[in-house]
């Protein structure tokens, strides 16, 4: 329990359109599609934000200032409303019901509102709450002027005091500036993300990905975190050094608005000599590619290289792989540092584990516990719909 204000993000993620969806709609399975949207939305805004608290059709989360990370922040937002958007095709796909509540499910979408502040935990009504003027501020963030004045039905809305907090460039980011006003508050300047353009970039973007079949080198490091905390360790430069010793600097150039991802690239330092890391495909959570640069005597040799975080019953399994190259001289040049190299990875693994499960831990004792989240059916929206359409006596999805 916080006895003084401590510096906090808070993210409110909130299911727009819900309370017009709700006039027409039959009240049972528009609860089990809320549950099942909304427990998509938490989990995958875990362990990076902790729920504080579940308002409705919204989530209220925090997490605590010293992690905030703008680009690690832009990734879980970003990779929540992909999750959202194929979670609400894949809940209307999965049933035959021609119930208005299901046949409207692609009415919902989803938004944020992010602010950077103080905040206190007490102890109210039995229950620890976040409390503070800064509370206040990000819950009527919610209401505002962006479908309005931008246009955007789906958005991000971040404060001047959050992008300032992140280290984030906004307006290099293709942000939109916005000023709202609120009654003794005053004047907010606002950035607003639109994550449906986003959406669409994602879905056109080619990929780039080492399969295991097309791997020179390819080792796997279980681990016991989930995939966010893997992702976010392995993904900030930083970290490198705390498991790979060989490692002895990291800095990051072309991170466009302060945001790691494509078009970034990583210098690696081993001691006096740079390995360049140009990062080509950027997927938070389930994988990252680069082109690996090396100087070798007889000229740079090129690799592509992924990392890949596969979720597993106990946490992730981490892939690290690197394609066969194609000319001569390179696969030459493999074959001679490949092998090195990879027992290394294998010999620092230990180390990485015991990163990751030291990380885990700062999280998991941040804040006390969390808001139950259950769906009112065990099984989940998808086998809850699917009875219904069977007891209906129409086909099951």
């Amino acid at each position: 329990m916080l006895s003084t204000p401590q510096a906090t993000c808070f993210l409110i993620a909130d299911i727009s359109g819900y309370t017009g969806y709700l006039a027409d709609v039959e009240l049972d399975h528009a609860q089990d599609i809320l549950a099942d949207l909304m427990g998509a939305v938490v989990t995958a805004l875990r362990p990076s934000f902790r729920l504080a608290k579940l308002e409705g059709d919204a989530a209220f989360t925090a997490m605590p200032a010293e992690r905030l990370d703008g680009s690690m922040l832009l990734d879980t937002i970003e990779r929540c409303y992909f999750g959202f958007r194929r979670r609400r095709r894949d809940v209307r796909q999965a049933t035959a019901c021609d119930c208005n509540a299901c046949v409207r499910i692609p009415d919902l979408d989803l938004k944020f509102v992010v602010h950077h502040g103080l905040a206190i935990r007490q102890r109210v009504a039995g229950r620890q709450e976040l409390l503070g003027s800064d509370v206040i501020l990000v819950h009527r963030l919610l209401k505002n002027e962006v479908v309005e004045q931008l246009g955007m039905n789906a958005y991000a809305l971040l404060t001047q005091a959050c992008t300032d907090a992140a280290g984030l460039d906004p307006a290099s980011l293709d942000m939109q500036p916005i000023a709202e006003a609120y009654d003794r508050i005053g004047e907010l300047r606002c950035w607003a993300h639109d994550l449906e353009r986003r959406w669409a970039e994602e879905e056109a973007r080619a990929r780039a990905f080492v399969r295991p079949d097309e791997a020179i080198v390819d080792v796997s490091i279980p681990t016991p975190v989930p995939p966010q905390v893997a992702w976010e360790f392995l993904t900030q430069p930083g970290q490198r050094m705390t498991w790979q010793p060989w490692v002895t600097d990291v800095t990051v150039q072309g991170a466009t608005g302060g945001r790691r991802g494509v078009g970034a690239a990583n210098h690696c330092m081993h001691g006096p000599d740079a390995i360049v890391e140009e990062i080509l495909d950027w997927r938070p959570y389930d994988y990252v590619t680069d082109r690996t640069i090396i100087d070798t005597p007889g000229g740079p040799l090129r690799l592509l290289h992924t990392i890949e975080f596969e979720p597993t019953v106990a946490g992730t399994t981490v892939h690290m792989r690197f394609a066969a190259p194609r000319t001569a001289r390179e696969k030459a040049a493999v074959q001679q540092v490949g092998p090195p190299y990879a027992a290394a990875l294998r010999a620092a693994a230990p180390a990485l584990v015991e990163a990751l499960e030291a990380t885990l831990a700062l999280r998991e004792a941040d804040g006390g516990a969390e808001p139950d989240i259950a769906s009112p059916r065990a099984d989940g929206v998808l086998a809850g719909l699917a009875a219904l359409d069977k007891s209906a006596g129409g086909p099951a999805g």
